[in-house]
Order: structure tokens, then C-alpha cells, then sequence
């Protein structure tokens, strides 16, 4: 599988990546659902063997990711299969777990918290270390204490690269004078590309400024493999980010049904075919390094690997674009 570099650090990750979210199973924060439906970490096991025997030497996690449970598995898993830690691009983030801080950002918690995470990760440092989100309290008033804490760890080496994960083009470009990064985080999928589209403020500010982009939910959370059936929508536990989401309502799910029937029928019609057209999408935008859809076993690890070296052409990406719209 191809690699790209993140930034100009040097730093070479798999095009297609893997995020942790889902190891973290059901959760909450502060009383609001954070998590995803539990998994089997037998079959997380055998999702992980399957994705690194086809090249993938990227994980992204995060400290609230079932509050530390992703970061353990994680580290449990790579141990059982007998793969060394600091062979592959771990990444983490601190940002939406405040613990008995004020607030999250506070820069003892942002230490607090990579402490943890690498104990969790059983490992000496993270490759990147994200802030989680843009919101920095009131006038961004930890802002400077945050980001002075973050370079510290830097120094001290036990972080190698700086991210930004943020959900808006205003969060992003408020922050990145001050944060630096070399990598910026976000959703980005056919059906919600603001981040990486060209033309996009924050692809011209990830072009000016040498910064590459890491894109999470690029299947949509599963809506562009037409999984979902419109007469019987998907229900979801509590703790399961989802349960609320509008997204997965019978007339969202009615609505986007036509127009994956045009892209079954010019890309193939599989849930194989889907992904790869769903990933490639995101890889064929400039300043993209890789895509890290979840999984939650063996299959659907091996669907997400299959889509590797399965570009689009412009008018492929034309053609998704228009159908999409």
C-alpha cells in the first residue's frame, strides 16, 4: 500500500489508515453519549492482522475513546499479534475527556492526559498528538497554556508531531497560527468535503502552510455503502453517539438511496465497491494524506484495504461530486 507524508515532517503513513473510535465501545462524557456499539476484541484482533498484513502502519485514537479503553486494546491487540508499537504511526488526542479539570485544554490536564495515553499505549511517545476540537474556553483563554504545553512535550520528545482536529473552517483557521501543526483532523467524505475541496479555505490554508489532512468518517459513518434500509432504520443503544442523529432518520436514509444507485451503476454495486470509491474520493484531494475509517472486525477491515491503488479519475471525482450535490 502506498504511503504519503504527513506535513514535511518526514513521517510516511498509509493511505488507507484505521481509526480506534469504535475499540472504545459505549460511552459517555459528562453525561452526553460519546461511543459507538461495543465490539469483540477477537475480532478487532483479527481486523488489525488483516489490515497490517496489507500495509496499513497508521491507528488513530484518543483519550476518550472509551475513556481509555481504545488506547488499551489498541496496545493489547498489537501485543498478541507479536507487532512492535514503534514499528506504526500511533496517534491520540486530549481535548474532550476534562476528568476533574476545569477544562480539558488546561495544560496540567494536556500533560495528565499524554501521561496517561502512553500508558495506555504502552509506549514512550505518541507520533501525533492532536488537539481534539477548536474550543479553547471563553475567548480562548487556554489557548496560549495549552499550545505552550504541547511544545514542551515536543521537547521533552515524547511528541513527534503536532495536530489540529477541529469541525469548523473558523476553528481552524483561529487556532493554527498559534497550534502549528503539521496535520489537520476532520470529517471529510463525498457528502460533506468543506475541509478538502478545492478552492476551500482550508485547503488554501493547508496549501500556504504545509499542513496535511486526516480524514475521519469517510464512509459517512457507514451511509455512502447503502447498508441502511429506509422502512427499517438503524436503532442504537445508549452511549452510542448516534442514537439521536437525523442522519440515519428513514427519510435521510430515502433520500440519499437514488443517487447511490447512480454511483452502483457506473462503479459496481458491492459494499467493496462503495468503500472504494468512498475512500479514494477523499485521496484524490490535494493535501489529503490518508482516510482512517473505523471497523469493527475482520470484514470490514479487508473491505477498507481492498479500496488501496483503487484511484478515480477527474471525472470520476466529477461525477461523484455531481451526484452527490
Amino acid at each position: 500500500m502506498k504511503q504519503r507524508e504527513l506535513g514535511k515532517t518526514g513521517v510516511m503513513v498509509s493511505e488507507i489508515s484505521l481509526g480506534c473510535w469504535t475499540m472504545g465501545g459505549l460511552n459517555w462524557v459528562n453525561g452526553s453519549p460519546n461511543g459507538w456499539a461495543n465490539v469483540n476484541e477477537d475480532e478487532i484482533t483479527a481486523a488489525i492482522k488483516v489490515a497490517v498484513d496489507a500495509g496499513v502502519n497508521h491507528f488513530d485514537n484518543a483519550d476518550v475513546y472509551g475513556n481509555g479503553k481504545a488506547e488499551r486494546m489498541l496496545a493489547r491487540v498489537l501485543d498478541k499479534l507479536g507487532l512492535k508499537s514503534n514499528d506504526f504511526v500511533i496517534a491520540t488526542k486530549v481535548g474532550h475527556h476534562p476528568g476533574t479539570a476545569d477544562h480539558a485544554y488546561e495544560p496540567q490536564h494536556v500533560r495528565h492526559q499524554l501521561e496517561q495515553s502512553l500508558i495506555n499505549l504502552k509506549r514512550d511517545y505518541v507520533d501525533i498528538y492532536y488537539f481534539h476540537h477548536g474550543d479553547f474556553g471563553p475567548n480562548d483563554m487556554y489557548l496560549d497554556d495549552a499550545v505552550e504545553m504541547l511544545d514542551r512535550l515536543v521537547e521533552e520528545g515524547k511528541v513527534r508531531i503536532k495536530g489540529q482536529s477541529a469541525y469548523s473552517a473558523n476553528d481552524f483557521e483561529r487556532v493554527t497560527p498559534k497550534v502549528r501543526p503539521a496535520v489537520f483532523q476532520s470529517w471529510a467524505h463525498a457528502l460533506d468535503d468543506q475541509f478538502i475541496r478545492p478552492g476551500s479555505r482550508i485547503s488554501g490554508l493547508m496549501a500556504r502552510e504545509n499542513i496535511t489532512f486526516v480524514a475521519f468518517s469517510p464512509l459517512a459513518q457507514g451511509r455512502l455503502l447503502d447498508k441502511f434500509d429506509p422502512s427499517n432504520p438503524p436503532t442504537f443503544e445508549p452511549g452510542d453517539h448516534r442514537q439521536n442523529s437525523s442522519a440515519f432518520s428513514s427519510e435521510a436514509i430515502l433520500a440519499l438511496k437514488p443517487k447511490l444507485e447512480k454511483l452502483k451503476a457506473r462503479f459496481g454495486d458491492s459494499v467493496a465497491d462503495l468503500a472504494a470509491v468512498a475512500l479514494n474520493y477523499d485521496l484524490a484531494m490535494p493535501n489529503v494524506a490518508c482516510v482512517i475509517p473505523g471497523f469493527r472486525n475482520e470484514r470490514q477491515a479487508a473491505i477498507n484495504v481492498s479500496a488501496a491503488g483503487k484511484y478515480l479519475s477527474a471525472d470520476d471525482v466529477a461525477f461523484i461530486q455531481e451526484t452527490l450535490a
